[in-house]
C-alpha cells in the first residue's frame, strides 16, 4: 500500500514553505577574523615557533601576545586553543599547528562554546577573588578536551593582589592547563608574571599588507573598491586590521556598495592629497595669500586644521625619503612620487629639516589651542617666513669666505662710521688687545685662546681654530674690525698650517722661564740643599723693579 501523506487524511496538514530566516549582519572584522594560523597578518615569525613547537613537543604552559589594538592577540590565542585541541576530521588527530576547524572542539572553540577553553576579561574581572576561581579550577582535569585552556584578555587590568595570587599556579600549573594572556601595555604586566610566560610580541601591520588583505575581503564581499581608497583605509588603520576592517565596512555603508577614494577622504575628514601638495607648493613659493585661501578652501570641506598639518608633514617626509633614495611607498600615486622627487632634487636638507621642525610644533600648537584654525595659519606663516630666509650652511660658508662681508660693503659704505676710526693694528696680537680694550672681549679672548693665525694682512684675517667655534665668530669680528677701522675685513677660518694660538705661545714662554730660573746656581744649590722640594712662585727682576 503507498505511503499516504498527512493531507490525505483530511487533516489539513501542509503549510506554505516559510522564507529562510535572515542570517543576522556581522561586521568584517569579526566575519573574517583568522581561522587558520596561515590567515594571520604578518606574524609569520610567531607561527613558526608556535609550529616547531608543536611538532617537537615543547609546548610552554604560559603564553603573553602582546602588541597593539587589532594585529590579532586574542584571535592568535584562540587559534592556539584550537591547535592544541584539535582531534582531525577523524578524531584520531593531535596537537596541530593547522587545526582542521571541522572537528567539534576546532568549532566548539571558534563558537566561544567549548567549556574547557574560558575566556576572561581582566578588565572587568580584576579582583583576587576572579583569579581565585581560576586556581579552584585548574585542580580538576579537563571535561571533554585535550587540554583547559584559560584566555585572559587585557590582562594588565589586573589587580596586584590578583596577578599574586595567580603566581604560583602560573608557574607550577597542572600538566593539562594551559594560559594565554593578551595585553596592550605589557609595561604593566608585574616582571614576576614576565618571567613565567613565553612572550610573543605581534608586530604591527604594514600598510601594504592591509592594502591587500582589504582587496581580498572586497572581493569576496562583492565591493567595487579604488586602489587609492584601500590605501587611504591601509594608512588610517595604523597597523590595525580590525580598526582598517571598521573603516572598510563603513566606507562600504557610506558608499553604497562602492568604495571611492574622494568618499574614503570625505568620512575620514582627510585633505586631498594632490590639495596638500598645491598647499606645500604655495609656501614653499612664499605665497601667504594663496596658502591661507587654500586652508580656508579645505577647511570648508571639512578637513581638521590638524589632519592639513598632518598631511603636510607626510608630503615633507615623503620628500626626504625621496632625497635619500628609500623604498617608494606603494600607497603613493604616479604623480606624488613625481612631485617629490622634483622637490627633493631642488631643496636642501637643511630647508627639509627645517620646515619638518615647523611643522611639527604647528601640530602641536594646533592640538593645544583654543582656536585650531588660526594656529594653523600663524603656523603655516611661519613656513613661508623661513622659507624666504638663507640657507643656514650657504650663509656660513658666505661668511667664511668673506663673501657676505664683500656683499655688503656698499651698502655699509654708504653709512657714517660711527665713533672714531682706528688704523689697522701692526699684529695680531695687537688686533686682539684692541679688540680687548674697545668692547668686544669676548671675541678678543675667542682668539686669544683658540685661534692659530695663518695669515694676518690688513684687512684680511685668516685663522686656524683649535677647536670647533661657533658659525658667528667669524661674521662678528669681521663686523667689530670694520667698526674700528672703518673698512671690511675679510675674515675667514682655514685648515692650513698656522702658528701656535696666543695662549699657547704664552704658556710656551712661562715655561721656557721657568727652566731659565730653574737652571740658575742659587735654585739648583737650594734643591740640593732641600730634595723634594718644589718651585711654586718666583719673579724676574724687572718685575721686582716694576
Amino acid at each position: 500500500m503507498a505511503s499516504e501523506s498527512p493531507d490525505s487524511f483530511g487533516l489539513g496538514l501542509d503549510e506554505p514553505p516559510q522564507p529562510a530566516r535572515a542570517q543576522p549582519y556581522r561586521v568584517l572584522a569579526r566575519k573574517y577574523r583568522p581561522q587558520r594560523f596561515d590567515e594571520l597578518i604578518g606574524q609569520d615569525a610567531m607561527v613558526q615557533t608556535l609550529g616547531n613547537a608543536i611538532k617537537r613537543d615543547r609546548l610552554a604552559h604560559a603564553f603573553l601576545l602582546t602588541g597593539v589594538r587589532g594585529v590579532g592577540k586574542t584571535s592568535t590565542a584562540r587559534l592556539i586553543a584550537k591547535a592544541l585541541n584539535c582531534i582531525g576530521p577523524d578524531g584520531q588527530g593531535g596537537p596541530t599547528i593547522s587545526p582542521c576547524n571541522v572537528c567539534e572542539p576546532c568549532v566548539a572553540i571558534a563558537e566561544g562554546r567549548h567549556i574547557d577553553v574560558v575566556e576572561m576579561d581582566a578588565a572587568s574581572h580584576t579582583g583576587v577573588d576572579d583569579v581565585r576561581e581560576i586556581i579552584e579550577a585548574v585542580r580538576y582535569a579537563a571535561v571533554s578536551a585535550r587540554y583547559k585552556v584559560y584566555i585572559i584578555d587585557e590582562v594588565h587590568m589586573l589587580s596586584k593582589h590578583a596577578f599574586n595570587a595567580l603566581l604560583k599556579t602560573l608557574e607550577e600549573p597542572p600538566a593539562h592547563v594551559k594560559f594565554l594572556f593578551a595585553t596592550t601595555e605589557v609595561n604593566k604586566v608585574p616582571v614576576t608574571v614576565l618571567s613565567r610566560c613565553q612572550r610573543f610580541d605581534l608586530r604591527r601591520i604594514s600598510a601594504e599588507q592591509l592594502g591587500r588583505h582589504f582587496a581580498h575581503v572586497c572581493e569576496k564581499e562583492g565591493v567595487e573598491v579604488e586602489p587609492e581608497a584601500l590605501a587611504l583605509i591601509a594608512r588610517a588603520a595604523e597597523g590595525s586590521a580590525r580598526d582598517g576592517l571598521s573603516i572598510l565596512d563603513q566606507a562600504i555603508a557610506h558608499g553604497a556598495g562602492g568604495v571611492t577614494a574622494d568618499q574614503v577622504r570625505a568620512m575620514l575628514g582627510l585633505s586631498d592629497r594632490g590639495a596638500t601638495r598645491r598647499l606645500l607648493g604655495l609656501l614653499l613659493g612664499g605665497d601667504a595669500q594663496g596658502a591661507l585661501a587654500q586652508v580656508r578652501e579645505q577647511y570648508d570641506l571639512g578637513v581638521e586644521p590638524s589632519a592639513l598639518i598632518r598631511g603636510l608633514l607626510e608630503s615633507v617626509h615623503g620628500i626626504t625619503r625621496a632625497k635619500v633614495g628609500g623604498v617608494q611607498d606603494p600607497a603613493q600615486s604616479v604623480e606624488e612620487r613625481e612631485a617629490y622627487a622634483d622637490w627633493a632634487s631642488r631643496l636642501g636638507y637643511a630647508t627639509i629639516h627645517r620646515i619638518w621642525q615647523l611643522l611639527l610644533k604647528g601640530l602641536s600648537e594646533v592640538n593645544t589651542a583654543a582656536m585650531p584654525l588660526e594656529a594653523a595659519e600663524m603656523a603655516l606663516l611661519r613656513v613661508i617666513h623661513a622659507s624666504e630666509l638663507p640657507d643656514p650652511g650657504a650663509l656660513i660658508e658666505k661668511l667664511m669666505s668673506g663673501e657676505a662681508v664683500a656683499a655688503a660693503a656698499p651698502q655699509a659704505a654708504a653709512a657714517p662710521v660711527q665713533g672714531s676710526v682706528l688704523k689697522a693694528p701692526p699684529s695680531f696680537a695687537a688686533l686682539v688687545d684692541l679688540l680687548a680694550t674697545n668692547g668686544k672681549p669676548h671675541l678678543a679672548q675667542q682668539l686669544h685662546d683658540f685661534a692659530g693665525l695663518v695669515r694676518y694682512a690688513p684687512p684680511e684675517l685668516v685663522i686656524r681654530p683649535s677647536k670647533p667655534l661657533s658659525g658667528d665668530l667669524v661674521r662678528d669680528i669681521s663686523a667689530a674690525l670694520k667698526a674700528l677701522s672703518g673698512e671690511v675685513w675679510s675674515v675667514r677660518a682655514s685648515d692650513e698650517p698656522a702658528e701656535p694660538t696666543l695662549l699657547e705661545q704664552e704658556k710656551m714662554e712661562a715655561e721656557t722661564l721657568r727652566q731659565a730660573v730653574l737652571e740658575t746656581p742659587t735654585v739648583r744649590a737650594a734643591f740640593d740643599a732641600f730634595p723634594g722640594a718644589e718651585l711654586i712662585h718666583y719673579s724676574t727682576n724687572e718685575e721686582r723693579s716694576a
